[in-house]
Parts: structure tokens; sequence; C-alpha cells
């Protein structure tokens, strides 16, 4: 298989992606979106938020990065973020899957596009800090914007979310504080959130 044929049996496996459903919903509560949808929607907040990373980052780095984290769904299928089962296996068949899908391309590509997920999965650079910020912020404000519907089909506890939340501020403060104030807060206040520990 040469090159292009390559990239392009790539380009035509993401298309599974538009097929892979979140827990997440639209905003206005419709349906749930799908891993297709979520990256792109991470890939224009990190092109309009970057000015609120912690430090200067590499801007083309994060786009790739929201871009492509979840292609390994495709194999490992999407894992709830307060599934504690599903999260015990988690890196083990994104692992696999990683191994088999990245490698549908031509092998420099196949190599850099590895070597951004890994990046993002092991959260030491800002620019991993800030786009697993924006993983983090996205949920959340969709929850916020259906009045948290999935929160409460969830039962969802502040402190599930704060747990999951420990490190988003290491990408943003700013957006940290906003998600706090503005989006958990006064879910808190209406119920939709259980709360069983304080929010600072």
């Amino acid at each position: 298989m040469n090159r292009l044929e390559q990239q392009m049996a790539f380009i035509r496996e993401l298309d599974g992606l538009k097929q892979i459903g979140r827990q997440t919903y639209l905003k206005d509560g419709s349906r749930k979106e799908n891993d297709a949808e979520h990256s792109w929607h991470l890939a224009i907040m990190a092109l309009l938020l970057g000015e609120y990373a912690n430090e200067e980052m590499d801007l083309l780095k994060v786009i790739s990065m929201v871009l492509i984290h979840d292609v390994v769904e495709l194999d490992a299928g999407d894992t709830y973020a307060y599934d504690t089962a599903g999260n015990a296996t988690k890196k083990e068949r994104e692992s696999r899957a990683a191994d088999r899908i990245f490698h549908l391309l031509p092998t420099d590509q196949a190599s850099y596009l590895r070597q951004i997920w890994d990046e993002f999965e092991e959260q030491v650079t800002i620019e991993a800090k800030f786009a697993h910020t924006l993983d983090n912020i996205q949920p959340m404000m969709l929850n916020a914007a259906t009045n948290g519907k999935a929160w409460k089909e969830h039962q969802v506890k502040l402190s599930q979310i704060l747990q999951r939340n420990a490190r988003t501020g290491e990408g943003s403060q700013a957006l940290w504080e906003y998600g706090k104030t503005q989006l958990i807060q006064p879910h808190l206040e209406t119920g939709a959130i259980l709360s069983d520990t304080d929010i600072n």
C-alpha cells in the first residue's frame, strides 16, 4: 500500500468516531454527543481559549492533541468519567488500540501521532495539561447547559467531580476557576450535583 492509500485508510477509519457515543448531552439535551463532535469542539476551544493557558504553549500541538486524543475509542470504546470498573482497564485497552490505529498510517506519521497521543496521556507538558483542561471543561459546560441532566442521571457527587478535576487547574487556573464558580456551584445549589464535600 502506498503512502496516500495508507493516509486515506486512516482517515476513512476515523469516520467511525461519528458512531462512538459519549455520556455528555448536547446543550439542548436532545441527544448525546459523539467522539467526532467532542474532538471538534475541543479544537475550537483550544483556538479560542489558548490565551488562558498557565504558560506559553504550542497551540498547534494542543489542537492536534485534542483532535486525536479519542481516536483510540474506535477500538476501546468510550469510558464514562465516573465508571470505576471501566477506568481500571482503560489504559490497557486504549494502548492496544493506539498500536493498531496509528499504524494504519505511514511510519513517520504513525510515530508522530502516537507520540502526541502518549504526551496527552502522560499529562506532563503544558500542551498536554491544557488539552486535559479543555477535555474536562467541555463536558462540564454541556452538563451545566442542560441543567445537569447527565449529572442527575448518574447521581454524580461533588467529590467525584473534584477528584476527576484534581489536575484541571494545571493547564489553566482561569478556566478551572470559571468551571467551579460558573458551571459547578450553580448546580450544587439546585441539587443536580450531590453535595458531599466542600467545593474549595
